[in-house]
């Protein structure tokens, strides 16, 4: 699993279409993208066909479009993944984080994560709720509180890092393992 910043989506826009992806390997996918559009248009349903039809002109060439799409594939298999336990991406990370740095505060872990305050508290609600995760009053800072896995928690935590690694494995067999480390170098700087 990336480890950084988390994406906050603002749930109240519409979500794109889920992405279909073929099992084009990395080299196909580096040859040409109309090459690709025309073997997946083969043999696929009218409206595949329809949207593979639609150009993107100067998306092509944008980072951010790329890197955006890729963040939807990622977040539908590790969703996808990690179904059986009921665990999103970001859960995972706040636990993975809260695991390694016992007694951190609510402010701490949502700054190296990059979540904002508010939607952290929701985040540990939830996970407090599933008995993952618990608040203490910190010896510190009487304003603050200190986050620990329970038990359960961290126990959950260990099945859900051999999951994350199962989905890591999806991530290296969609675009290979040479690219998913040099993805990890490039985007090393965000983290």
């Amino acid at each position: 699993m990336l480890v950084g910043r988390i994406v906050v989506v603002n749930n109240n826009l519409p979500r794109p279409a889920p992405v279909r992806y073929n099992d084009a390997t990395a080299e196909e996918t580096l040859s040409g993208i109309s090459d690709r559009n025309r073997r997946a248009a083969k043999g696929s349903s009218p409206r595949t066909r329809a949207s593979h039809a639609i150009g993107l002109d100067a998306l092509t060439g944008h980072a951010g479009y790329a890197v955006r799409r890729f963040q939807l594939w990622i977040f539908q298999d590790f969703v996808k993944t990690l179904a059986e336990v009921d665990i999103r991406p970001t859960q995972y990370s706040v636990m993975t984080v809260i695991g390694a740095n016992p007694g951190s505060t609510q402010m701490a872990v949502a700054k190296r994560l990059g979540i904002e305050r508010a939607r952290l508290v929701h985040l540990l609600n939830s996970l407090e709720r599933r008995k993952l995760v618990k608040r203490a009053a910190s010896a510190t800072d009487r304003r603050s509180h200190a986050l620990h896995l329970t038990a359960h928690g961290e126990g959950q935590l260990a099945r859900f890092k051999r999951l994350a690694a199962e989905h890591e494995r999806h991530v290296e067999g969609k675009i290979g393992k040479e690219n998913r480390k040099r993805l990890l170098q490039i985007l090393s700087c965000f983290t």
